[in-house]
């Protein structure tokens, strides 16, 4: 998978993705990430990516222009499957997003930053709009990192155990049940006996009935889902 991030901070990116899980699916060639500096697409002397509101308003506007030549720039050299504006209006990104993402090929994210984008963008240019949560950031790139993230660790071959994310909260409209670890006993606090028992049937039993009561305390919205 390539995907190319579209910015006007590009710095916000880099670190994240020379750590843990990202790191290793660019070390395997699974997984390609690209940062493009929207300045670099100005066509002024000064770069200038951003104007004043058309009819007056606080805040400034990412202009038409400069996206539009780094995303003509890339559509040049490859086909791409989405091209996805991060907004906090967009789609609320979820796991069945992730992994319909996770199966594509090529995808531009381009990060709003300042008050937005210029509208004409979103109506002519992009594909998809997506959206963490009903919140403001200051721009896109978190979110960007965050939806690069989720997807990434579903490319087959990327994670050592790929029943791992299988296996995950909200694969299959329920929150992933209690797990726990050595050692058995801690300060008085006891691992349910079921896990310890060796009876595989009975701890799938067991962590089934957890997810369902997990997600019934704390998504009961998933749970009428759930039972559709």
């Amino acid at each position: 998978m390539r995907v190319d991030i579209i910015s006007a901070v590009p710095d916000l990116l880099h670190s994240p993705l020379q750590h843990s899980i990202l790191k290793q699916a660019q070390q395997k060639g699974l997984l390609e990430v690209y940062i493009h500096n929207l300045r670099d697409y100005a066509t002024n002397k000064h770069k200038q990516i951003d104007d004043t509101l058309y009819g007056g308003g606080a805040g400034m506007v990412l202009m038409i222009e400069p996206i539009d030549n780094c995303i003509s720039t890339l559509t040049q050299q490859r086909k791409y499957d989405e091209i996805i504006y991060l907004c906090p209006d967009g789609e609320l990104f979820t796991q069945k997003i992730a992994n319909q993402m996770s199966m594509k090929n090529n995808l531009i994210l381009l990060c709003g930053h300042y008050k937005g984008i210029d509208e004409r963008v979103r109506e002519h240019l992009i594909t998809r709009e997506i959206s963490i949560g009903d919140f403001v950031l200051s721009g896109g790139e978190l979110p960007a990192l965050v939806i690069i993230d989720a997807i990434a660790r579903l490319i087959p071959g990327v994670l050592s155990d790929e029943t791992s994310a299988l296996t995950d909260s909200f694969q299959d409209d329920l929150i992933a049940p209690p797990i726990y670890t050595r050692p058995a006993k801690y300060k008085g606090w006891t691992v349910p006996e079921v896990l310890l028992s060796g009876n595989f049937a009975q701890i799938e039993e067991w962590r089934y009935e957890q997810s369902i009561l997990r997600t019934q305390k704390r998504r009961p919205h998933l749970i009428l889902k759930f039972k559709k």
